[in-house]
């Protein structure tokens, strides 16, 4: 560590002399040498940014008095800030690692004028990295656009830049990009929309980061996702239908490709709750009708399915789910009245809430009375949209029979996992993938967290079930995405929750 510090001091003296011949000289030579040892001094930067960001500004300038110097003559080297070239308007590699050294200098809360004067030095080198960066002609059309002239807002630009990069460095100290804990550098909601709804590269851009947040991070984690989704903004910009369009298509291409996938399906579910919680919160009356954001389907199944089921009293929760079955049903298997794009756009539509989506299961298992064939047709929909009329009475039928032994099971007073297994039919088709399948498993994995008798063979259960790592995830998916809805609606039950818990993080240590 000692070694370390005398090398970065020597190397000090040796840049410092160096950027005082280059800003005295002008030759060919001089820029030559300048090209020359541009890498190394880009390097040398990089560690000296590693050393001041563990010291405070008075540190900082006991152990190197001329720091301010040797920033400034780097800063106003043309050779220096166009090295690695321009990226658009961010600052690239030796721009930004001027950026954060610059940044270590200054004092969150200056205790005196030396300190004050320091912090408006820095302010106003920043000033010039910046204006240095092609700003005039990327931002010239964005400012335009918002109806902001460059003398308002260029300072509330750098303001808002200087203190989120000195948050970032004195708060969080960096070590590159720490994307899970950054504060980042942001503009008013209002200027977000204004920049989206003229530029469509940038939201397309602004949900491509988002997908790639929720690829790299953990998989069937609907806490996670939900940060992920509030941070992008997507949600409050999107309350602009022209905006949620654009959003809800790319959604909807995500869905395609991946054939459904669950995650896919969970985090659409997510969105929509947090555009809907920020619709409500924008205004309580709609300033555009509901046709605008989901133009192919009857705006009076949207109303139904844009209740919050938090917001109905449980004992209508069987009365509104039977009147989505009955809009939907009509949407989809009458042609006269059919909504114009098809089963599928219908089918798109449910799945985007799933408070109710996922609720259903729940009322055939807790019903002892017969089960209400709109909630059968509503699940077995759910699971296989592209089922005709014919195919989804099957289904209907296997699910009505699944449940009738899973209520008559209830009753026993001893079960075995094998035993529930079996009565609820599992095995019997070749492609556990098959959506009937999945139906199923969703049924049984329902019962064992109501069943108080299945509470004492959920384990056992859930390895008879989970013999694939597909259908683990699967399980796992289940899991959190119940918890997350049991948590937001309050229906949880202590003992069902405790074993929906120990379950979930069992299950994630296993893959």
């Amino acid at each position: 560590m000692a070694q370390d510090s005398v090398d970065l001091s020597c190397d000090y003296q040796f840049w410092m002399q160096k950027l005082s011949v280059w800003d005295q000289a002008s030759t060919l030579e001089t820029q030559q040498d300048t090209c020359v040892h541009l890498a190394r001094f880009q390097e040398f930067l990089r560690k000296m940014y590693e050393a001041l960001k563990e010291m405070d500004s008075n540190t900082i300038f006991e152990r190197f008095p001329t720091i301010d110097q040797l920033l400034a003559k780097a800063c106003w080297n043309p050779f220096i800030l166009a090295y690695d070239g321009f990226l658009h308007c961010c600052p690239d590699e030796s721009q930004k690692i001027l950026i954060w050294c610059l940044c270590c200098l200054i004092n969150k809360e200056p205790q005196n004028s030396r300190q004050s004067k320091l912090n408006s030095w820095v302010q106003g080198v920043l000033s010039h990295i910046l204006s240095a960066l092609r700003f005039d002609k990327e931002v010239a059309l964005f400012t335009q656009g918002l109806g902001y002239a460059p003398i308002d807002y260029y300072p509330s630009l750098l303001k808002n830049m200087v203190l989120s990069l000195a948050s970032e460095l004195r708060e969080n100290h960096l070590n590159g990009f720490n994307t899970q804990r950054r504060k980042k550098i942001s503009l008013p909601m209002s200027a977000v929309v204004c920049l989206w709804l003229r530029h469509l590269p940038s939201l397309e851009k602004a949900m491509l980061h988002l997908f790639e947040k929720l690829i790299s991070s953990e998989r069937n984690c609907l806490r996670r996702i939900e940060c992920f989704i509030k941070d992008s903004s997507l949600p409050q910009a999107a309350c602009h239908p022209a905006i949620f369009r654009v959003v809800d298509e790319m959604f909807r291409c995500a869905l395609l490709e991946t054939d459904g996938a669950p995650e896919i399906i969970a985090t659409i579910q997510v969105f929509t709750q947090c555009f809907v919680e920020a619709l409500e919160k924008e205004n309580k009356q709609l300033r555009f009708a509901l046709k605008t954001y989901f133009p192919y389907t009857s705006p009076s199944l949207a109303m139904v399915l844009l209740q919050d089921p938090q917001d109905v009293p449980r004992g209508r929760w069987l009365q509104t789910l039977k009147h989505i079955s009955e809009l939907l049903r009509e949407a989809v298997e009458d042609q006269t009245h059919g909504s114009r794009g098809g089963p599928l756009e219908s089918w798109f539509l449910f799945i985007h809430f799933g408070g109710w989506a996922e609720m259903v299961a729940e009322q055939l298992l807790r019903s002892a009375a017969e089960p209400p064939a709109a909630l059968l047709w509503l699940l077995a929909f759910y699971y296989s949209p592209r089922d005709g009329r014919q195919q989804r009475a099957q289904t209907m039928v296997q699910v009505k029979a699944v449940l009738g032994h899973l209520l008559a099971m209830s009753r026993s007073s001893s079960l075995s996992a094998r035993d529930l297994q079996t009565a609820a039919g599992q095995g019997t088709e070749t492609d556990p993938r098959a959506p009937a399948q999945q139906l199923i498993r969703h049924l049984l994995l329902n019962f064992m967290l109501w069943a108080p008798g299945c509470h004492t063979i959920a384990r056992d259960v859930i390895t008879l079930m989970a013999h694939t790592a597909e259908i683990t995830h699967e399980i796992i998916g289940f899991l959190d995405q119940t918890l997350y809805r049991w948590d937001r609606l309050g229906i949880e039950s202590p003992r069902s929750g405790k074993l929906a818990r120990e379950l979930l993080k069992e299950l994630r240590t296993q893959v």
